[in-house]
């Protein structure tokens, strides 16, 4: 029996279905059915608070709910019995037969174990990163690509067809200051700093002198001779081109790639701004007033219309963004996943009324938002400016930490709350960092495995576990941990949450911690060695796809 929490709120749905006429209430009421594992022993293998749900809807009383569900819930088939607790909670108590199935299950399945056709092969598109190629990518943008990528890895496990893509922002105002930036920075490395005043609103950071010293190494002097706004294009189209192939360097050494790298001056080459806007208009969602184009955003949910085109011609942002997402469905996906930084929280409606304005649900579209990362080091926040360039880089946390703990920390919180990233704790190699802890876990189970290899112990069929009781608490919690797999994998991918299977993948671990702790493995008698083996094995699976779906490394040996 596969993922008995699964099988459990089948059964208990079942139950609620046939109450329904002997209570009286409309099947339409029933609340979602929840399970957790209780923290006593004596209050069973699972629990669940669906009857002091119902009787809160039907005004019954819940203790009288519960017992109702429990006479309609017969045993077997994995349930020993079933009891009312407290106030109204409904607590299973499982046959030993269902750990052994679980066991037999990940073994048949082994890395296929937990995937699922939820997806049906639709397609869906996730973007993420797309900074600005007018700097090297911060941790901010390292979250943002963490989060990105394992939203991906999960939603492929679960039967989507998914393409990444990254969306360069290279036609806009700040790709004018990086190129003015950099002239500004070459002029003054040569000497003439007074023919080219640095922008106020330039960029600041060591970095424009690297891209000046590079165009020197490429252009000597040869571009002092030309008109500061005749040579501004080459510093224009250098400085990006050098930073987005660095920032592709970066990505591709964070584990992270994409099918798609989607220039926004396409969009201009095509002409699909004002085809777009014409098609808003057509709509009758775009309307002109005082020499500009405006969307009817208070159609919406906004407070005031937004403007698409300015009096003097030049689209906003807004307008370039609404195009972009139409050219995405146009291409035929589905689903579309954006993943953005928390300081655009309020653009979040004004995307979803421009995406039902084009015609599609605006539940088409799903915006992640990624909150800031609290640099730590020492217990000193390190201060992170953009503008100023004092700011910490991706690549400067994957030197010092690494990418395993990098990609872990960003990810082991909830992409929407604030995250303290310290640094000393990610390259502890103690179990007080989670990434070794869970690291270690996998290395004690291939060190097992290659231990019994050594003394010529088969590893035993899994039929040698029918009939089979793992009988401590240690083995059952284990068993159960390793049987959530697939609930935990599809909760992941119906909230787009990549923490979810961070803390699984730590829980396992301290489960296969307490077990390896609490038992011996080899030196038992035969029967104990060869489900406990098993058991072992399944749980090197299962910790090895929790690790893939991370872009974790699962390491041998440490």
């Amino acid at each position: 029996m596969a993922d008995i929490t699964e099988s459990l709120a089948t059964r208990i749905r079942e139950a609620l279905l046939s109450c329904a006429s002997e209570m009286d209430f409309d099947p339409a009421v029933l609340p979602e059915v929840l399970l957790e594992r209780p923290k006593r022993k004596d209050q069973g293998d699972w629990s669940t608070n669906v009857a002091m749900q119902l009787a809160r809807t039907l005004r019954k009383n819940p203790r009288d709910v519960a017992a109702k569900l429990c006479g309609h819930i017969p045993v077997g088939d994995g349930i020993a019995r079933t009891e009312v607790a407290g106030p109204g909670f409904v607590n299973f108590f499982l046959t030993d037969s269902w750990m052994s199935d679980t066991v037999a299950t990940v073994l048949r399945e082994e890395e296929t174990y937990g995937r699922s056709d939820t997806g049906g092969g639709r397609r869906v598109q996730v973007e993420f990163v797309s900074a600005n190629p007018t700097g090297p990518l911060h941790v901010g943008h390292g979250r943002g690509a963490a989060v990105g990528d394992i939203v991906a890895r999960i939603l492929d496990f679960s039967g989507y067809s998914v393409q990444r893509e990254y969306y360069i922002n290279d036609a806009g105002l700040q790709m004018s200051i990086l190129g003015r930036s950099t002239q500004a920075r070459y002029f003054e490395l040569l000497g003439k700093g007074e023919r080219a005043p640095f922008p106020e609103d330039g960029y600041k950071g060591a970095y424009i002198y690297d891209l000046a010293q590079a165009v020197i190494a490429e252009k000597g002097d040869s571009l002092l001779a030309l008109p500061l706004q005749e040579s501004l294009p080459y510093f224009r189209q250098f400085a990006g081109d050098r930073i987005l192939a660095t920032i592709r360097s970066d990505l591709s050494d964070f584990g992270v790639r994409f099918d798609v790298w989607f220039s926004e001056k396409d969009l201009y080459v095509a002409d699909d701004v004002p085809k777009t806007m014409e098609f808003l208009k057509n709509r009758d969602f775009a309307f002109e007033h005082e020499g500009a184009l405006w969307f009817k955003a208070t159609g919406f949910t906004d407070e005031k219309d937004r403007v698409l085109i300015r009096s003097n011609g030049v689209p906003t942002y807004f307008a370039s963004d609404i195009t972009y997402h139409k050219n995405k469905f146009d291409r035929g996906f589905s689903k579309v996943i954006d993943i953005w930084g928390a300081d655009h929280h309020g653009y979040v409606p004004r995307m979803k009324a421009a995406v039902e304005a084009l015609g599609r649900d605006p539940e088409d579209l799903s915006v992640l938002l990624i909150q800031f990362v609290n640099l730590l080091r020492d217990g000193t926040p390190v201060a992170m400016s953009t503008r100023s360039g004092e700011f910490v880089t991706l690549r400067e946390v994957l030197d010092e930490v690494g990418v395993d703990a990098t990609r872990y920390f960003f990810v082991m919180r909830r992409s929407d709350s604030h995250l303290d990233f310290d640094l000393e704790l990610a390259k502890q190699q103690s179990n007080e960092n989670p990434v070794y802890y869970i690291q270690y876990a996998h290395a004690r189970i291939r060190s097992v495995l290659r231990e019994t290899e050594a003394r010529g112990i088969p590893l035993p069929d899994p039929a040698v576990l029918r009939g089979f009781e793992y009988a401590s608490d240690e083995e059952k919690r284990l068993v159960a941990t390793l049987d959530s797999f697939p609930k935990e994998v599809g909760k992941a991918s119906r909230e787009l949450a990549p923490h979810v299977i961070a803390s699984y993948a730590y829980s396992l671990a301290g489960d296969f911690h307490s077990f390896y702790n609490a038992h011996r493995i080899l030196g038992e008698e035969e029967k104990i060695v060869k489900a406990r083996l098993l058991l072992v094995r399944a749980t090197g699976i299962v910790l090895g796809s929790a690790l893939r779906l991370l872009g974790v490394s699962a390491p041998e040996k440490m």
